[in-house]
């Protein structure tokens, strides 16, 4: 304290004043995070993993350290007058409260965006370091609210597991025609799905300006629009293209996985869960794959749907599910525009499970009651309440996983599981990776959701997983 004291009046006295008082209340770090959040990806990943880890070095400093450890501050007069804050805080010195936002802020950020982080470090730091320069605690106080902050980051790992941006990996090569300016190629693009209004159609002009641009009309099925083009055209189309959301995507994978097309794609959705997996971030790395004509072969998802006698067929590029559990997603990814992930998550589960009822079912020939079944498309990653990626989409398998209801408590004890991280352990929620899942409704009808649509109603649900059913192009350079 004395050493800081000591050191010459300058500039930088205003500036780390003004900096210790704007990092109240993380009213800082919220406007940051609101800067690093302008971006998708790892940036804004990063703003909404330190927003959480604020939330945790803020409990731990100031609701349990405080007043476990109480300290008086140092005296007003340890440091100039010129430095010494106007509104003096009266809680307890130790530990720093600032330093552990700071940095549990700039750690959590640095998780998922090294370049971000090292842009955030020096203001994390400067904060810390301003507590000790005004007066208001001692260098052991910061060093504390430091060791919280590295804390509270790295134990947001614990529920919500790092994203890496590797691509899904696959060892089923695939011959897909090149395709030189999108010559004998069908392009269907959504202009209704970009971010913030934007119109992939000149993306699509771009890359492909001999496409055939194919518009969703509001009026017909997009998967019979399409068929209508392709059997018009007798024969001549080569491929096809699709700039849009998941749900456009796995409506166009579905045609080219009936009628043996190769797939380009470019992500234009809100979320581009599917094209995260597959490697394709951006309309240049389609374009270089279609003209090279590199392409790999993935897994699709098929689900049968039957009334009795009949069956309807449906391809699924990400999940399917019956019962509560697309409302779970669906709200959760409401909640997730203005809240960080995993209180969403807690939400939509808490107030889903509510009003569910049970479901009397017959699993692969076995009587279950549960309240709801989720099936994706390939094994996904990690293993719990938040499925969120797919490192392998050659496995030949499915990612089955259902909640119990013939267990005493079995929601409340599943939120429990959740909260604490124990799902593995827990008799209420099943995990199963299989090549198929028969599924047998007990009482009445139910509707099945895939990708995110609403699929008709049926009482038999017939799973499997389609070995390198679709043929996609992807650049040769694509890591995974």
């Amino acid at each position: 304290m004395r050493r800081s004291a000591q050191i010459p009046r300058t500039r930088a006295d205003d500036a780390l004043m003004s900096l210790s008082k704007s990092a109240n209340k993380a009213v800082l770090w919220w406007g940051v995070g609101a800067v690093l959040a302008a971006k998708k990806g790892p940036t804004r990943r990063g703003a909404l993993r330190g927003v959480a880890a604020i939330a945790g070095a803020s409990l731990t400093a100031n609701l349990i350290g405080k007043p476990l450890f109480p300290r008086r501050r140092p005296a007003a007069e340890e440091v100039p007058v010129h430095r010494r804050l106007v509104k003096r805080p009266t809680s307890s010195s130790f530990p720093s409260g600032h330093s552990a936002s700071a940095v549990a802020f700039a750690t959590a950020v640095a998780m998922e965006s090294p370049k971000a982080g090292l842009a955030v470090a020096p203001i994390a730091a400067a904060v810390a370091y301003s507590r000790v320069h005004t007066g208001v605690h001692w260098p052991s106080d910061v060093g504390a609210g430091m060791l919280i902050g590295f804390g509270a980051a790295a134990l947001t790992r614990h529920w919500w597991p790092l994203h890496d941006d590797v691509p899904g990996r696959t060892a089923h090569g695939a011959d897909a025609p090149e395709m030189q300016d999108g010559d004998d190629m069908l392009a269907v693009v959504n202009p209704n799905s970009g971010v913030d209004g934007v119109d992939p159609t000149d993306d699509v002009k771009f890359a492909w300006p001999k496409a055939t641009i194919v518009y969703p009309s509001p009026k017909q099925d997009l998967r019979a629009q399409l068929e209508e083009e392709i059997h018009a055209r007798g024969g001549s189309v080569r491929a096809l293209a699709v700039a849009g959301g998941d749900g456009t995507v796995a409506a166009v994978a579905s045609i080219a996985a009936d009628y043996n097309l190769p797939l380009a794609l470019i992500p234009a959705g809100t979320l581009n869960h599917f094209a995260r997996d597959v490697g394709l971030r951006s309309m240049p790395q389609s374009d270089v794959a279609t003209q090279a004509g590199t392409a790999v072969g993935i897994d699709l998802g098929e689900v049968e749907i039957g009334t009795g006698d009949e069956m309807e067929r449906r391809w699924f590029v990400n999940t399917a599910s019956i019962g509560g559990y697309p409302e779970m997603v669906r709200l959760r990814e409401k909640l997730q525009q203005r809240h960080p992930k995993w209180p969403s998550a807690a939400i939509a589960l808490v107030r889903t499970l509510r009003r569910a009822k049970p479901l009397n079912v017959v699993l692969n020939g076995e009587d279950a009651e549960i309240w709801w079944l989720f099936v994706g498309n390939g094994t996904y990653a990690p293993k719990g309440f938040t499925p969120s990626r797919r490192p392998a989409l050659d496995t030949g398998l499915l990612d089955i996983r259902y909640l119990r209801a013939d267990i005493p408590y079995s929601r409340l004890r599943f939120v429990l599981a959740t909260v604490t991280s124990t799902l593995n352990a827990s008799h209420v929620y099943q995990e199963l990776d299989l090549p198929s899942l028969d599924v047998e409704l007990r009482d009445g009808n139910r509707r099945v959701a895939t990708d995110g649509e609403v699929g008709p109603l049926g009482n038999e649900f017939r799973f499997r997983a389609r070995s390198s059913a679709l043929t996609i192009y992807r650049p040769r350079n694509t890591t995974g």
